[in-house]
């Protein structure tokens, strides 16, 4: 996970740690699947968000060596 994420992760676990492990479990799903269901490409194939409960999670895909690096977790609005 990059930088950023990691840090609005551990906010986002202060005050909702059942809600943020529906991003972090979809999370770990993705080296399997970096293009699952419901997720859609921003910008690029390679640079995709999907919305996994009430977050939204940013992630780009590396398909030379399959690293998936989350950019972004966070809450619409």
């Amino acid at each position: 996970m990059g930088r950023a994420a990691i840090d609005a992760a551990a906010r986002f676990l202060k005050d909702d740690t059942e809600g943020l492990r529906q991003p972090m479990d979809a999370v770990d799903l993705l080296a399997d699947q970096p293009r699952p269901e419901g997720s859609t490409a921003y910008g690029s194939p390679d640079l995709r968000r999907m919305h996994v409960g009430r977050y939204r999670v940013m992630y780009e895909i590396t398909e030379a060596t399959v690293t998936i690096v989350v950019i972004h977790i966070g809450r619409p609005g």
